[in-house]
């Protein structure tokens, strides 16, 4: 099966710049070569903190748009058999979550041996929602108050598999190309089954059937070329566990998914919504651009937050706001150090697949090296796109394109002489080279003016900025370079 040529654009930037406002979060969307659409957003969870041991701090509200005749607080666990008896889908999911301990075999009542540390638990409770707002489930939790324990006593390492973005859109790309059914699976009290596989991504294939399931903790999401094995292999996993089938994919992780004969659309508008208002920015002014160009962030300047969690609640909800917002990733890495800023994007025939912007981990002794540093960066993910191609059986014809606007990063990769000034990169320099020597892949220059990354590393003017973000979504070849 030969699929789209594989291309990738890569920029740097040496000088930290910064910025100071994020507030138009009105999203794009990740097509199948259509054009930009709004974006969703994975809802924000507010679990109740309680615990048996008095006294208690009082139990915030969940802030959430539901009908008056239905309580949105969780009850205080000492109270919980009062407020239960007004409060019945509480007590249900109570109930639903102690039966499904049980019948799991969670636990044993032992003698409690005098030198061992006990763990207490506590109840979590959560309103799970559907993209259209509207409460999906009453949802609690009996869990351990893992603050108790010591590592290295009482475990050793814990780990749940998680499917990584690219591998996500990748497969959903893959799958809309050729018009797959798309399935979506929940599996109850997933936590309880514990494993020793870490793997996010399995593949099927036997003879003319296959299929590829990926896994995100509790969340499964499966397509497969034959839509009769979906239907014979969800009856297998309900064998082994208790699942939810939640029909055709909609609403993964947060991300509102739609379908069209053969576009998908992925975006985060719920996700950016319930951010505004968690942080009382609903009334904001919009702002054009999410870049201040003529503004940089200082560690000296200005005074500390007195409660800083706030803030970095907000960054890290942006981060994942980068899912389908591709156009903020610059902004919300900004620290103040003196590293270089690396960015590349990665397309798949006209879709972006990956991207990124990322402070390089030292500081460069010079221009060359952090530029030399940066191919050697989306070079490493290149190579990884097309080993899990070729794991999926897609197989591309072409040599995939790296199109870099620096000359003497280019002249180094296709130069087999080294330079005494590029010594200390050595071993940058013969992954590159080795990979271009074996063709591989093919480094091109790109002008500046039709660099698509230059967004992933500057604070850039807002008509520059604009142009930039409706250009990520043009189909690779129409950009102009050589």
């Amino acid at each position: 099966m030969l699929m789209p040529q594989l291309v990738a654009a890569l920029n740097l930037s040496d000088l930290p710049t910064s910025l100071t406002q994020i507030s138009n979060l009105n999203p794009s969307s990740l097509t199948n070569g259509s054009s930009p659409q709004p974006s969703p957003t994975p809802t924000v969870q507010n679990p109740q903190d309680s615990t048996s041991n008095p006294p208690l701090p009082p139990i915030n509200t969940i802030d959430s748009t539901i009908p008056s005749n239905v309580p949105i607080q969780p009850p205080p666990l000492q109270h919980h058999m009062q407020t239960c008896s007004k409060n019945g889908q509480w007590c249900t999911a109570m109930d639903e979550e102690f039966q499904a301990l049980q019948k799991q075999g969670t636990w044993s009542l032992v003698p409690l041996p005098a030198t061992k540390n006990v763990v207490g638990c506590k109840w979590v409770y959560k309103l799970k929602h559907n993209s259209d707002d509207n409460i999906a489930r009453y949802k609690v939790r009996l869990v351990a108050k893992g603050f108790h324990q010591q590592q290295g006593i009482d475990f050793d390492e814990t780990f749940s598999p998680v499917i990584k973005p690219p591998t996500m859109r990748l497969i959903l790309s893959h799958a809309v190309s050729l018009q797959w059914p798309l399935r979506q699976l929940d599996v109850k009290n997933a936590f309880l089954h514990a494993s020793t596989v870490d793997s996010s991504l399995f593949i099927y294939k036997n003879q003319s059937v296959i299929a590829y399931l990926l896994l995100y903790v509790d969340d499964i999401v499966l397509t497969s070329n034959t839509p009769t094995y979906l239907d014979h292999l969800i009856k297998q996993l309900n064998t082994v566990f208790d699942l939810k089938d939640l029909g055709t994919l909609h609403y993964f992780l947060g991300l509102q998914v739609s379908r069209t004969t053969n576009s998908l659309y992925i975006k985060q508008t719920k996700y950016a919504h319930d951010l505004l208002k968690k942080h009382n920015m609903l009334d904001c002014k919009l702002a054009s651009s999410s870049s201040c160009p003529n503004t940089r962030l200082s560690l000296h300047n200005g005074d500390p937050l007195p409660d800083p969690h706030g803030y970095k609640s907000m960054v890290g909800a942006l981060h994942y706001l980068t899912f389908t917002r591709l156009d903020i990733s610059f902004v919300v890495h900004q620290v103040y150090d003196k590293r270089s800023t690396s960015g590349f994007l990665i397309y798949l025939g006209s879709n972006a697949i990956t991207w990124s912007a990322k402070k390089q981990p030292t500081v460069s002794r010079s221009s060359i090296e952090s530029e030399y540093r940066a191919l050697a960066f989306v070079l490493a993910e290149l190579c990884w796109i097309r080993t899990l191609l070729k794991d999926l059986g897609i197989f591309i014809s072409d040599t995939p394109i790296l199109w870099c606007d620096n000359v003497s990063a280019l002249a180094i990769a296709s130069n087999p002489v080294f330079h005494a000034r590029t010594k200390h990169i050595e071993v940058d320099f013969h992954f590159v080279q080795e990979r271009v020597f074996r063709k591989d892949l093919v480094v091109k220059f790109v002008s500046t003016v039709d660099q698509l990354t230059d967004i992933f590393t500057k604070s850039l003017p807002t008509n520059r900025f604009l142009d930039l973000r409706h250009n990520l979504i043009v189909p690779v070849p129409e950009i102009e370079g050589g």
